[in-house]
């Protein structure tokens, strides 16, 4: 572990403490998101967001790549989108006689796909490879993605027609789902105080005083694979885990919940999502909160539920609670 430097006082932490500070002033009411947003900027994941219309999701990203020296781009997800849309294809070109690959909108670092369950399967399963290596094979030949690349991807819970189910392979490469709900009365009161101040200025939003540059996030993730984790709390996450695929051994009612468990990647998602939570707290080790904090949003999206318990109305954040309540914390 590198001790030299505190979190709280590395230029790293005070550059992420500012971001966060800016988005919190832009995206009224939704600190969760924000807090989340980071997280998967600092541990290298991604982010399924889901709620309802209008809660400032597009954006969150658009203020976060405005507040980091990186390339943005929105994809709107429709049923008619096509696999080459999103990662580019071969272009012939008469006058050399030859193809050129002409990159698509994936070859951005920050992607929002918006209302991702819009799009076919075939275009969903085209951000497989992206998100979990990446890079995009086109053809015979593979094209590497920028070093700092991350898809926020949404969906609306409200409308279901004319939606398709994300699979279970594309789901599982989210390192977080996060649920986003209405904002109380005083915050929409400032939200549409905000709205007001930027019609004004053609609806643009303010610059940040100094945009990060991709080093420092860099140099922030470093700095989030140092921090110390023990022993006990490294068990804890794989005892999570195993709760999910041996539900027997902890609660019968995990047991007569749970038709299927989570992947490894939900413990790397967690030890990950925890030590980034850790480090914005200004910490130099992870607890055991911390992974009870990131728990929900990185366990929901990955256990299947049986289709008895669905009809009873139980739900993937019910049984966390419970494996929250089962498994012992040291």
């Amino acid at each position: 572990m590198n001790v030299g430097i505190a979190p709280h006082t590395s230029p790293a932490y005070l550059a992420l403490n500012s971001l966060r500070t800016y988005l919190n002033d832009q995206i009224l009411g939704q600190e969760n998101l924000v807090e989340r947003l980071l997280i998967g900027l600092l541990a290298d994941g991604h982010l399924l967001v889901e709620g309802p219309p209008g809660l400032a999701k597009t954006r969150a990203v658009k203020a976060l790549a405005q507040g980091i020296m990186a390339d943005f781009r929105r994809l709107q997800f429709t049923p008619d989108m096509l696999p080459a849309d999103l990662t580019g294809s071969d272009i012939y070109r008469p006058e050399t006689g030859g193809f050129h690959f002409q990159r698509g909108p994936l070859f951005h670092n920050l992607i929002l796909a918006d209302e991702i369950n819009r799009a076919p399967a075939k275009v969903q399963s085209a951000l497989l490879e992206a998100m979990g290596e990446h890079q995009i094979s086109v053809g015979s030949a593979t094209y590497p993605l920028p070093d700092l690349f991350l898809v926020m991807a949404t969906q609306n819970p409200i409308e279901h027609e004319g939606t398709y189910p994300l699979p279970e392979a594309q789901l599982d490469r989210f390192m977080l789902h996060t649920l986003v709900d209405y904002p109380d009365r005083a915050t929409t009161l400032r939200i549409m105080a905000l709205s007001r101040r930027e019609t004004k200025n053609a609806r643009e939003l303010p610059l940040p005083a100094t945009p990060l540059t991709q080093d420092v996030i860099f140099a922030a993730r470093r700095e989030v694979l140092d921090l110390a984790l023990a022993d006990s709390v490294a068990e804890y996450i794989a005892a999570l885990v195993e709760a999910t695929r041996i539900p027997e051994k902890y609660s019968p009612k995990l047991a007569e919940w749970l038709r299927w468990g989570a992947s490894p990647r939900a413990a790397i998602a967690m030890e990950r999502g925890a030590r980034a939570l850790a480090w914005l707290d200004g910490r130099d080790y992870v607890s055991p909160e911390d992974v009870q904090a990131i728990a929900p949003d990185a366990l929901r999206h990955r256990l299947l539920l049986d289709y008895t318990a669905q009809a009873r109305g139980i739900t993937s954040q019910d049984c966390v609670v419970e494996l929250l309540r089962q498994v012992p914390a040291p």
